[in-house]
């Protein structure tokens, strides 16, 4: 059953816009469910905008259950009341989904464009009175209304997750090429990165060397845990099903960083014969660990 919005008394707080990008796949949504679900416990008013065409990044702050995207209504009625397309979720955070066209027609930007923009016109975010309002978007391309909440400057501190995979490495450098690229036009900076399924060894020493190499900074470790697993196979956050799990402590350290957080920066991506080689190098480490010739794959290369 779909829970429609009902409207709270409006707090006097500073909104605080951030976005969460990432390859898909990488644990995106994930993180930025169990980050929502973390400030909500906080006292925080939070409102959870995923950005992803598939439509779902809040069911699991919804017992697994799908809410109608504002694509989808706009298609249905021809125009959307913003209040009809917010939802409540766990402890009272506000869920929105984009949506995006349908399937093999149009572009999968426009229903973050039409999004943004409904929610602007309508003043949603004054009238509930929102502390945090966490944009959840697809890294794999930074382009058209993907890029929305960096080149407009919506959210005024980007993260993105990623692994110490090549890939997600790869998807993380264009982020950063995207940030870089808006950064002297008012976009979004970098607050920095949250290296998932990352607990130690030579996984944590590519992620810290990455970063170090682009100008940026980890903000949160966060280990691979089948506590996660259980709890999404539940329709849950982790804060939600298990909240006094090791996990569920992870993930509110990293909520205490990010309201921490109020400086973020310009990342220096490195260019595509730079990010080869630096890949290369690290190939050649973990090679050399594997056959014994050195100690540790975290050595200074």
């Amino acid at each position: 059953m779909v829970t429609r919005l009902v409207v709270k008394k409006k707090k006097e707080r500073k909104l605080k816009q951030i976005a969460i990008y990432g390859k898909g796949g990488i644990g995106k949504s994930t993180t930025t469910s169990n980050l929502s679900a973390a400030l909500a416990d906080m006292g925080y008013r939070v409102m959870q905008f995923g950005c992803d065409p598939k439509a779902d990044s809040t069911n699991t702050l919804r017992d697994g259950s799908y809410i109608p995207t504002i694509l989808d209504l706009l298609r249905e009625n021809g125009r959307v009341e913003a209040r009809d397309a917010i939802f409540e979720g766990y402890n009272g955070i506000y869920c929105v989904e984009s949506g995006g066209p349908s399937p093999g027609v149009g572009c999968a930007g426009r229903g973050i464009i039409t999004a943004v923009q409904l929610l602007k016109q309508q003043n949603v975010f004054e009238e509930l009175g929102l502390d945090y309002v966490i944009y959840d978007v697809l890294g794999d391309v930074v382009c058209g209304g993907f890029a929305v909440p960096i080149r407009e400057g919506i959210a005024k501190h980007v993260f993105t997750v990623s692994s110490s995979d090549f890939m997600a490495i790869y998807a993380a450098n264009n982020l950063f090429k995207g940030i870089q690229k808006y950064s002297n036009a008012g976009g979004a900076l970098l607050g920095g990165v949250i290296a998932n399924s990352v607990s130690g060894g030579y996984q944590k020493a590519i992620v810290d060397d990455f970063v170090a190499q682009t100008n940026t900074q980890v903000l949160q470790y966060v280990p691979r845990s089948i506590t996660v697993t259980q709890s999404e196979l539940s329709g849950k956050t982790t804060i939600e099903a298990d909240p006094t799990s090791d996990q569920a402590k992870v993930y509110r350290e990293l909520a205490k960083r990010v309201e921490a957080h109020e400086v973020s920066v310009t990342p220096k991506p490195l260019d595509p014969r730079e990010l080869r080689e630096w890949a290369g190098k690290w190939s050649d480490q973990i090679l050399a660990v594997e056959r014994g010739e050195v100690r540790s794959a975290g050595a200074q290369i």
